[in-house]
């Protein structure tokens, strides 16, 4: 399949066109991870990019951390609307998915937060700069591998080692001046 798009300006092309090279292989990295299949996944992303392109002018900067979330969130979130689809039809990527799920075990967010709700989550990680949270939510909300975050972000993986540690400290802080203990879990 060939798609075409027409652009009212050119910023809004040459805005689609930075998006295009500079992430284009790492949201078909991610696609792959969720839909373990090649075509799929090359499927996925171009949805992804046609969502995108309907979605231009929402992105002021295309080399911001949040234009990189973003494009991480619309190839995740049409990567597993595919899955989806699969899963009814009994395909291949569903099986797949769930015989990694069946070796995760327990999901990190149930083993560590326990009982703390998912609006107190929002609550922290809204609380962090915006450095912070990007990175964060790279991590823990669309999975992402340090090197994949630093990539998206344009900083070194040592870098987002240091920003996760920042963050979670800073979780850390508020939950304790909160009351919240390790008893409370």
């Amino acid at each position: 399949m060939f798609l075409v798009f027409v652009f009212a300006t050119h910023e809004q092309r040459d805005k689609f066109e930075l998006l295009y090279e500079s992430y284009k292989r790492l949201m078909l990295y991610k696609a792959y991870q969720i839909l373990g299949d090649s075509m799929l996944a090359e499927d996925a992303v171009s949805e992804a990019f046609i969502r995108i392109y309907k979605n231009i002018d929402k992105i002021e900067d295309p080399d911001s951390g949040s234009a990189a979330a973003f494009t991480a969130t619309v190839v995740k979130n049409v990567a597993l609307t595919m899955l989806q689809r699969e899963k009814s039809r009994g395909g291949r990527a569903f099986e797949l998915l769930e015989n990694d799920r069946e070796e995760a075990g327990p999901s990190l967010e149930n083993q560590v937060l326990g009982d703390i709700s998912r609006g107190e989550i929002l609550r922290l990680v809204d609380s962090l700069n915006e450095e912070l949270r990007q990175v964060f939510l790279l991590k823990y909300a669309h999975d992402l591998s340090h090197r994949e975050i630093g990539k998206m972000l344009r900083i070194t993986e040592n870098n987002v080692t240091v920003r996760l540690h920042r963050a979670k400290k800073k979780i850390a802080a508020i939950l304790q001046k909160e009351g919240y203990t390790r008893e409370n879990q």
